[in-house]
This record gives structure tokens, C-alpha cells and sequence, in this order.
């Protein structure tokens, strides 16, 4: 099933007037979420679930659109300078060996290649994460003890030559 316009409008009109904010419908392979701020449509979503692959079309108000395409621009340029060190499984994050201990990185310390950056438990395992780059760190991006996924960003690391 496809969702017509009528629909939608249909539907953008009933949450206005019972001040529903988000909704979400899903009828077999079609979905629609739409999510609004006061009486402004902030997105709208409509997906389309192919076997394979999800074609999916978006819609956001011009305020949105406009801010969403200088935000990513800027991000991708710091993230550049970046060598990004991510979880090469999926586990419990630890910044230190021992809960008592200091933790193996700060921000704004020196790494050195194959230098020990953290500890991912996995299946009571532990497994050391070290740094490829020479270089300084300047974001961790995980808090202690918290699990993460499979290639998340753990450190962010600006690299020296």
C-alpha cells in the first residue's frame, strides 16, 4: 500500500486538532512517521520496503532543509582533520584496566602506534584496543562502562607527522 497525499493531509489535520505531536503507521511493506513542533510539519517521513533494498523520500520544512545542509558541511570538515579509531566488535567499554586504575588516555595526550587506548570486554574477554596513528587525542567519544557497537567511534585522534 502507498499512502496518497490526501492521507497524509488527512492525518497532519487530526494530530493539529487532537495535538498529537509524532505518529508512526506501518501497513505491510509501507510506513509513515511524521513529527511536528507546534503547528509546523518538522519531517515526514513515507518508506517503501522493497525485498532487497528501502526507498525512502523525505520532506522537511524550509527552516529544516536549509539548517540541515550547512550543519553536515561543517561536520564533515572537522571530521576530516580526524583519524576516527571505531569498536572492531561489539562489547562493554572500559577507558581503564582496573576500576581503581588511571585510565590508559586523556584527552589531549600523545598517542603512539600500537599504544593501548581502552578495553573492550566481549564474553568476559578482554580485548585491547590500540591506536594505528601517531598522534593527539581529542575526543573520547564513549562513556565508561557502557556498551558499544560494532565500528561505533571510540576516539577521535588528530594526527602528527
Amino acid at each position: 500500500m502507498r499512502f496518497r497525499n490526501i492521507d497524509i493531509k488527512e492525518l497532519i489535520k487530526l494530530m493539529k486538532e487532537n495535538g498529537v505531536s509524532e505518529i508512526s503507521l506501518k501497513e505491510g511493506r509501507a510506513e509513515i512517521e511524521i513529527k511536528m513542533a507546534g503547528n509546523t510539519i518538522v519531517q515526514s517521513v513515507e518508506k517503501v520496503m522493497e525485498p532487497a533494498n528501502t526507498v525512502s523520500r523525505v520532506a522537511t520544512n524550509e527552516e529544516t532543509s536549509k539548517k540541515e545542509e550547512k550543519e553536515p558541511v561543517e561536520e564533515k570538515k572537522e571530521e576530516k582533520k580526524y583519524h576516527e579509531i571505531k569498536a572492531p566488535i561489539v562489547g562493554t567499554f572500559y577507558r581503564a584496566p582496573a576500576p581503581d586504575a588511571d585510565p590508559f588516555v586523556e584527552v589531549g595526550d600523545k598517542v603512539k602506534v600500537g599504544q593501548t587506548l581502552c578495553i573492550l570486554e566481549a564474553m568476559k574477554n578482554m580485548n585491547e584496543i590500540e591506536t594505528d596513528v601517531d598522534g593527539i587525542v581529542k575526543e573520547i567519544c564513549v562513556e565508561n562502562a557502557k556498551p558499544v557497537e560494532f565500528g561505533q567511534v571510540l576516539f577521535k585522534i588528530e594526527p602528527t607527522e
